[in-house]
């Protein structure tokens, strides 16, 4: 992660996840950059966009929201110490860490031979919208 980008997240509070379909992420993205070529601010949270109930739930499982909260309470220094947190296996928990890592939910700070997780939010808001004109959303990508 370029270090621009972990100040921008760390100045951040709130990420956004919520189901959008893949014509409605594109307009998003394209409404805000010529937002930003024409000199507007886009003042919107960092958001994570699904393209199907499914996948935000495959990935916001109890378990995972269990292991997202303890990193950002409890700190751990490491992978090993954030399994150890929530007493599960370090397998699991560093493929968990990974793939949110991946998504840009956490990210690591990489201090010797350990890398440790960081949660840069305070709160995650799940935006789930009921678009009954168009099924495209809840179709699994």
């Amino acid at each position: 992660m370029h270090p621009k980008e972990r100040d921008y997240l760390d100045a951040a509070s709130t990420l956004v996840v919520t189901v959008k379909s893949s014509n409605q992420f594109r307009d998003d993205v394209t409404d805000a950059i010529d937002m930003m070529e024409g000199g507007e601010r886009v003042d919107e949270p960092p958001t994570l966009s699904f393209t199907s109930y499914d996948d935000l739930l495959k990935t916001f499982t109890p378990t995972t929201l269990n292991l997202i909260e303890t990193v950002r309470r409890e700190k751990p220094t490491s992978i090993n110490e954030a399994a150890r947190a929530v007493d599960r296996d370090v397998k699991n928990v560093h493929e968990q860490l990974t793939r949110l890592a991946n998504m840009g939910v956490i990210y690591f700070i990489e201090e010797g031979k350990a890398k440790r997780p960081v949660v840069w939010f305070d709160e995650l808001i799940m935006r789930v919208p009921f678009d009954t004109t168009s099924n495209e959303a809840t179709a699994a990508p």
